[in-house]
């Protein structure tokens, strides 16, 4: 079996060690700072700060790691391999900051290339306030390159910049030299999210759904069984009608079935109680709750009014 230890020593310039959070998909956080530095023929060692929930859609979640286990990651790898250039992402509490802050200043590294990550691509905002603060005050004067997102657009694309300029910083060029070269592989590359390749089911699964709620929306109002009809998990269903409705699967539902109704009681003959059974309530009552709550007043009076 090979020896990881001489992988990494026969490289000609030190590892790079980056300190963030995950990104399952690849797109941002450690897993694209792996492909990105191994890309550039640099060496990455990971210390990570938070395991994300998220898919191409978006973070669902968020398991901030105890400070105390960021250290000792870092602790591991700094006195074992040395790295010369840390690249520093995602911290989102004050023991991390204070834990990464501590290290730098014991272990002096040639290069720290620090890109915030305070809010998603969506614009949610993924770190307190007061820890973006104090990220500002205390760690942004100990770098060597600070990272905005302003000039991104996509997701990752800030995060693929800020770890080539690491590898640039890593290979002997200076801060300005690095930016520059940097850009220089964005503009040609067109490097951008780190998930181009790969593709989301996200669209293709809303029409399914809107397709499933036509043939069953009668008998069925509940999100779990359409979501298992499906085959997927009711949180990602959630995620996708909310980034192609605007609503949650639920309101969907509720929706195609207030639709229905009113189309009955204007159009049709039939009882409130006939109406009730038709769209799958138990009775009279159920209905005319649900009714009066999606439109302000009784089935009865709408009816009234609509000439039905």
């Amino acid at each position: 079996m090979e020896n990881n230890n001489n992988i990494i020593s026969s490289s000609n310039t030190p590892p790079i060690l980056t300190i963030t959070g995950s990104d399952p998909v690849g797109g941002s956080g450690v897993q694209a700072d792996l492909k990105t530095i191994s890309a550039l023929g640099g060496y990455a060692v990971t210390a990570v700060t938070s395991i994300t929930v998220q898919n191409t859609l978006g973070i669902l979640d968020f398991h901030d790691l105890p400070a105390s286990v960021v250290e000792g990651q870092v602790e591991a790898v700094v006195n074992d391999v040395e790295p010369r250039t840390v690249k520093i992402g995602m911290i989102r509490t004050l023991e991390t900051l204070d834990v990464v802050v501590r290290l730098l200043k014991k272990y002096h590294p040639g290069h720290v290339v620090y890109r915030p990550v305070t809010h998603s691509a969506g614009g949610e905002r993924l770190v307190p306030r007061e820890v973006a603060e104090a990220l500002r005050e205390r760690l942004e004067p100990l770098c060597t390159v600070v990272i905005q997102d302003r000039h991104f657009s996509t997701h990752g694309e800030a995060n693929t910049y800020a770890s080539a300029v690491a590898c640039y910083l890593n290979e002997g060029m200076s801060a300005a030299e690095a930016l520059e070269r940097a850009s220089t592989l964005m503009a040609r590359s067109g490097a951008s999210t780190g998930v181009t390749g790969l593709r989301s089911r996200s669209r293709e699964l809303y029409e399914r759904f809107l397709k499933e709620v036509e043939m069953h929306f009668r008998e069925d109002s509940d999100v779990r069984s359409y979501a298992d009809r499906l085959n997927v998990a009711g949180g990602y269903l959630a995620q996708v009608t909310r980034r192609f409705h605007g609503n949650s699967p639920k309101a969907i539902i509720d929706e195609r079935i207030l639709e229905e109704a009113k189309h009955m009681l204007e159009d049709t003959d039939g009882t409130i109680q006939e109406t009730a059974y038709a769209l799958g309530f138990t009775d009279q009552a159920h209905f005319a709750k649900f009714f009066r709550r999606q439109v302000g007043m009784a089935p009865t009076h709408y009816r009234r009014l609509r000439g039905g």
